[in-house]
């Protein structure tokens, strides 16, 4: 892929988040070409209509429905598609049925699959992503999950709104696994260049561990707060995906906190778990291993036994 990083986009599943990120990727000019693929024909041909209506304000992007065989050229192939939790539904029942979706899905990919980068954003995310690069036969870099990439950026706005600084300015990251065993990293967390702790410090707003405490769990419960509030979640992980196909397509080595497979970083393999990686249109190019705090670490190893525990029961299917 050049450059200019226009390439086609195929977004499996047009419910909520897929529609959201393909009118994210029209905004932002990230793709020349998005087809979107629906088990259900008439909702992929209806969103692909409501957005096509409104690309004379945008510039000349080709959005359409279409199925499984559009994939054959694609660059990046986005998997939304899966169930969301039930009142009473267990996290493991979940994980059964969507990795049962996504087995299906990556089948009739691979019928097609010629080039380009799985980026897997269903949940649960660190399981389908494992899964995925194991039924596809991929190589590792190829297959990515967005696992704690809006996390990190949920880390980032709470910062923000604490230090009453422009977010961009605050970098941070969210790893492990997209779920109750995250990890804020905060010895990796900086405003301005400084640790968190002492930009604090210095400026007044002194940062106690009841304020770490807090903001750690606004950010892992910002989902279900949004869901209890509006039934749904869907226009960041619209905007977040949008922002990891953009180096996907545009070869910008760019760095996320992406789900991928770990092979012996922090003493931890055979596990998709999210860790700060640089990405570019080759997938994930290779995992940047911070000088993490002890309890950092051992935090980090729990929340990938964690997701090999999911690991193990559905490895079989």
């Amino acid at each position: 892929m050049s450059s200019s990083g226009r390439g086609k986009v195929a977004i499996i599943g047009s419910g909520f988040v897929g529609a959201s990120t393909a009118y994210a990727l029209v905004l932002q000019h990230n793709a020349r070409e998005i087809v979107l693929i629906d088990a259900i024909h008439e909702k992929a041909v209806g969103e692909a209509m409501d957005i096509s209506h409104g690309l004379c304000f945008v510039g000349q992007i080709n959005v359409y429905a279409g199925d499984y065989s559009d994939i054959a050229d694609c660059d990046v192939i986005v998997v939304t598609a899966g169930r969301n939790r039930s009142p009473g539904e267990t996290r493991l029942e979940l994980a059964h049925k969507n990795v049962l979706i996504a087995k299906e899905i990556t089948q009739n990919i691979m019928k097609y699959y010629t080039k380009g980068v799985i980026l897997v954003v269903a949940n649960p995310v660190d399981i389908l992503t494992y899964m995925i690069q194991k039924w596809s036969g991929l190589p590792g870099g190829k297959v990515i999950g967005t696992g704690t990439a809006l996390d990190s950026a949920r880390f980032r706005h709470e910062l923000a709104k604490k230090f009453k600084v422009d977010v961009r300015n605050v970098h941070g990251y969210i790893v492990g696994e997209h779920g109750d065993t995250q990890i804020p990293l905060w010895s990796a967390t900086h405003i301005a260049g400084m640790n968190v702790v002492d930009y604090g410090n210095l400026h007044g707003n002194m940062f106690t561990e009841e304020d770490k405490e807090a903001i750690k769990e606004n950010v892992k419960k910002a989902g279900a707060t949004i869901i209890k509030n509006k039934g749904a979640t869907y226009y960041a992980i619209g905007i977040t995906v949008s922002t990891i196909v953009e180096t996907l397509l545009k070869h910008q080595n760019t760095i996320r906190t992406v789900s991928t497979v770990i092979e012996g970083q922090y003493g931890i393999e055979d596990v998709a778990i999210s860790l700060p990686t640089i990405i570019n249109s080759n997938g994930a190019k290779n995992i940047i291993q911070f000088n993490i705090t002890p309890e950092e670490e051992r935090l980090l190893r729990e929340s990938a036994q964690a997701v090999k525990a999911v690991l193990a029961e559905v490895n079989n299917i």
